[in-house]
């Protein structure tokens, strides 16, 4: 495994409170499912929850909305009729559902009857629920499948929604009664659920704002549509970067060493691009390029590497560092306006980890072994290469060329081999779906009666044990132009008791579409993605909450990938990998052979695959850690240059050989969202520390069984945020968390085996 799989779940450039359960979801609970957290809009002065205390308490006639989203959708499970979904009717749409949720939210406000449970906090759960389908669609298919019409419906809609969130988050009325009636929860006798979700709604609105000053609060509102819009800006200028910077080949000697059907899929790349006659190799979202590892001509490869480190550096309209700057200048100084010293703290509020020094703490203790790993691994393949009788060491462009070739002697390890095994619909319906059900009894209908936003999108009703529909299943597997890097989860409808409303929930990936009429064969690491993803679907599927701004993935950012990495150990554990890994042509099983060889690959490399994550964990962490002071001199492009250049050597890592998995000018995790993965990329090795040690647990007590399946479900998947996650952890496992296996499932200490 390369990376983390996965990851990039989060990273979809959205700006508001509502898209962040567009990953895996990680929304933190808000007042309803449609304000998690800093979006919104205020289209019109009338159309917003009232900031002044001396309104009147006329309840306001909510404003009866027309078009698509205006109802629920009449598909099965409220899932969303594409057929029926025109570009155009976002704008419009947006536009009646923010004056729709204000004037539900203002309805609570202006209620004569004091304040409880049910007519405040019950009250916004439900409000903003036309906003929350609109959202939903909108932001997958700005995902998945955008074009120019959606990008600037999105410009413009993203600081409308701040500001629309601001206005009820900010609002001191609607604060007064979540106030009164958070002060009087010890005589309330509220259930643990109802309890939660008090705590959650008081405690984000404190984290919006609501203690500040007038002048504090009007500062905040203008920091939050000014983030709004530089974030959804930096997505969509990565995204346009991404296809601008892709290398474009013109002699075919030149990709010597990649398959034919990969030659033939850049061939078709270009065609499409109107290059007839060239060769297009596409960025992934990360450093690394796929291609790396196979193009023989190192000068191909050192431009191939180039075109992705500086591919948002141009000095062009794509080029994204003095976004870089200024969200680093506004995110520091509205940390300063709650009183926090930097960002970090202020965004760790919630998370399991509490606070920045526990998280930098966790990943120093990681730093010694990495770079001696890192410094070990490049002595070796500096050897390959003076054995193979070539003059010069090795640099980021050659490393996974020659480190394959040093795998591929010490465990006779091929990928082109592997891949044989992998064909892409076999892996999702033997493999993670039979997974699925030999833990926890689901079964799977495709059905090809719903309409999609893709051809290439799959559709499956899922079943549970006792044959009761669980929800509708959404696959998008292949790369696109239109599509944002990385792969995700995330839900058109969600799991809510209150609603009565069961999940309908979709994974994307960015697997590379093989060329018409040959087999979809995918390697061992998009194979792990797929299980990776299917892990965040099982955590919405399995949601089983009351209110849904607490149910399935709405988490802490470093909770939510710990379900999704823990999936992962199903894709080559035996009875599953047997199950689907057959030959695609033959139909033979995987050889024993080669499953031991994956097996012993696994700890190959770490010093680079580990390493690259680790890096780019701290460097967040590095622009997340400044001052309002130290934010501000960083206001140019060679400012953005140079810090995140002296950031990377004070790392104490090899980062020179390995560069960090993301570059500040493309880490759409931390850039592309008002808040995002900002000062939380350390989730996904927070989250393996928790996935290492379960795994362990699920070994320990007999693997893939239904009774492991059950006890994993009904004590963290069903749980949603109703539980502290340290209290869910030992439920699950009966102990603290333990990082040891995960140091030796990375071989960076001894394994005790």
């Amino acid at each position: 495994m390369r990376a983390i799989q996965g990851e990039q779940n989060v990273a979809l450039g959205v700006s508001t409170l509502i898209k962040t359960r567009f990953f895996a979801a990680a929304a933190p609970a808000a007042l309803g499912a449609a304000l998690l957290g800093g979006c919104a809009t205020m289209p019109d002065d009338t159309a917003v929850a009232s900031t002044d205390d001396t309104a009147t308490n006329t309840a306001p006639t909510v404003p009866q909305a027309t078009g698509y989203f205006a109802t629920e959708s009449s598909l099965p499970f409220h899932a969303p009729d594409f057929s029926k979904i025109k570009d155009a009717d976002f704008a419009p749409a947006f536009e009646q559902a923010m004056k729709v949720h204000s004037a539900e939210v203002q309805a609570i406000v202006d209620n004569p009857a004091p304040p409880t449970f049910d007519n405040t906090i019950v009250a916004l759960e439900k409000s903003g629920r036309m906003l929350t389908r609109v959202s939903y669609v909108f932001y997958a298919l700005t995902g998945a499948n955008t074009n120019d019409v959606l990008d600037a419906t999105d410009a413009k809609v993203s600081p409308e929604l701040s500001a629309h969130s601001d206005a009820i988050m900010l609002n001191p009325r609607l604060f007064a009664r979540v106030k009164a009636v958070y002060d009087e929860r010890a005589s309330l006798g509220l259930d643990a659920e109802d309890a939660k979700l008090l705590d959650i709604t008081y405690k984000n609105m404190v984290h919006a704002g609501a203690l500040l000053t007038p002048d504090q609060k009007a500062k905040v509102k203008e920091i939050n549509t000014a983030l709004s819009t530089l974030t959804t800006e930096f997505s969509q200028r990565l995204t346009a970067a991404n296809k601008a910077r892709s290398l474009v080949i013109d002699d075919k000697a030149k990709l010597a060493g990649m398959t034919d059907g990969e030659i033939t899929a850049a061939a078709d790349a270009a065609t499409e691009r109107g290059m007839p006659g060239k060769y297009v190799i596409p960025l992934q979202n990360t450093t690394q390029q796929p291609a790396l590892a196979e193009i023989e001509d190192r000068p191909t490869r050192q431009a191939l590497f180039e075109h992705s480190w500086t591919r948002t550096e141009q000095g062009d309209a794509n080029d994204t560092r003095a976004l870089v700057a200024k969200i680093a200048q506004l995110r520091a100084d509205k940390a300063a306006l709650f009183g926090d010293p930097d960002w970090a703290t202020y965004v760790m509020y919630d998370r399991m980890a509490k606070n920045p020094k526990t998280a930098l703490d966790f990943m120093q203790q990681m730093v010694p072994a990495l770079a001696a790993a890192q410094r070990s691994d490049a002595a070796m393949l500096n050897a390959e290469i003076k054995a193979e009788g070539k003059d010069f060491t090795v640099k980021p462009w050659d490393w996974y060329m020659f480190a394959d070739r040093v795998k591929a002697k010490k465990y006779a390890f091929n990928e082109d081999e592997v891949k044989q095994y992998f064909e892409i619909h076999r892996v999702l319906e033997d493999g993670v779906f039979y997974a699925a059900n030999k833990l926890y009894g689901l079964t799977f209908k495709k059905r090809t009666d719903l309409p999609v936003y893709n051809p290439d999108v799959w559709t499956y009703d899922v079943f549970d044990a006792d044959g009761s529909e669980l929800g509708i299943f959404y696959f998008d597997p292949y790369k696109r132009d239109n599509k944002r890097g990385g792969a995700w989860m995330s839900n058109f409808v969600d799991q809510s008791h209150l609603f009565g409303d069961k999940p309908v929930i979709y994974n994307v990936l960015n697997i590379p579409k093989a060329p018409a009429g040959e087999p979809q064969l995918v390697s061992f690491d998009n194979v792990e993605t797929m299980f990776h993803e299917f892990g965040h679907a099982l955590h919405g599927f399995f949601a089983d909450g009351r209110y849904a701004s607490l149910s399935g993935t709405a988490t802490a950012r470093d909770w939510v990938e710990y379900p999704s990495q823990t999936n992962e150990m199903w894709a080559s554990y035996p009875d599953v990998l047997a199950h689907y890994a057959k030959n695609w042509k033959t139909g033979a099983p995987i050889p024993q052979e080669l499953i031991d060889k994956i097996e012993a690959a696994k700890k190959f490399n770490q010093g680079y695959d580990f390493g690259e994550v680790v890096e780019a964990a701290l460097l967040d962490m590095k622009w997340h850690a400044l001052s309002p002071e130290q934010a501000a001199a960083i206001d140019t492009p060679a400012a953005v240059d140079a810090f995140e250049e002296k950031s990377l050597k004070q790392l104490g890592l090899e980062t020179d050989l390995v560069p960090p998995r993301y570059r500040s000018s493309y880490f759409s995790h931390i850039f592309s969202d008002p808040n995002g993965y900002s000062a939380g990329y350390y989730s996904y090795l927070w989250t393996e520390m928790l996935d290492r040690d379960s795994q362990k647990w699920f070994l320990d007590h007999g693997g893939l069984t239904r009774a492991n399946g059950d006890h994993y479900r009904q004590t963290v998947l069903s749980k949603g945020a109703t539980v502290d996650y340290y209290k869910m952890f030992e439920n699950f496992t009966g102990h603290d968390p333990n990082v040891e296996p995960m140091l030796e499932a990375h071989g960076l200490v001894a394994d005790k085996k």
